[in-house]
């Protein structure tokens, strides 16, 4: 990621602010299971692919009939990009996903000896895996420090006030300035669960959510 600033100033209101809302979270969500389901790195890495734009919920409706077909590289590259498309269609934007797999899969196989690579710049350069993506399989499969940032944690953490940043990118940056770096992988997660249960986009009750009630 380039080097950036933050949209912000990090104050010592700012950083007890940042401090509650982690042990809010910590009390609420001690755990933080992977909302997709997978088996490895290779399996979480397609399930994020295909959650783009789509609910995990609908991923994981359909991921296991894609991976009862092909669950490793070697066998999904030998999949025909079409019969991809067919199982993962639900999903949305299905061309695209489809071709990425298959793509992937044989980049993987050619390039990685059948394993997925365990950096961001391979994992960046892999057909349909963005920043987001790399971060999740970086963080989840492989437990390198990372804060993968979708539009949800971007909207989350502007309703926080905890980031003033205009794409993804920024609020990421201002995010690993607000919190240590051992909680990322965690942290992550935690928005998110909290944002589905509590804070929602649409039809949000201030009053009854445990961290806008304070903070929003």
């Amino acid at each position: 990621m380039p080097i950036q600033k933050t949209s912000f100033r990090l104050t010592q209101k700012l950083k007890e602010k940042a401090a509650d809302i982690q042990a809010i979270l910590n009390d609420l969500y001690p755990e933080t299971p992977i909302p997709l389901k997978h088996e490895d790195s290779y399996t979480l890495l397609v399930a994020v692919l295909l959650s783009a734009q789509c609910t995990d919920e609908r991923v994981n409706q359909i991921s296991p009939t894609l991976f009862a077909r092909a669950n490793n590289p070697a066998d999904m590259a030998e999949v025909p990009v079409d019969e991809i498309r067919e199982i993962i269609k639900p999903c949305g934007l299905s061309p695209a996903k489809s071709k990425a797999i298959s793509n992937l899969s044989k980049i993987i196989m050619d390039k990685h000896d059948g394993k997925v690579p365990e950096s961001f710049e391979e994992l960046e350069a892999l057909p349909g895996v963005g920043h987001k993506t790399a971060s999740v399989v970086m963080s989840q499969a492989f437990g390198h420090p990372a804060f993968p940032v979708d539009t949800h944690i971007h909207r989350l953490a502007a309703r926080w006030g905890l980031s003033s940043g205009k794409n993804v990118e920024q609020t990421e940056y201002d995010l690993k300035t607000i919190f240590p770096k051992d909680s990322w992988n965690k942290l992550h997660l935690q928005i998110i669960y909290f944002g589905r249960q509590y804070c929602p986009a649409r039809g949000h009750d201030k009053e009854q959510c445990p961290i806008c009630s304070k903070y929003g």
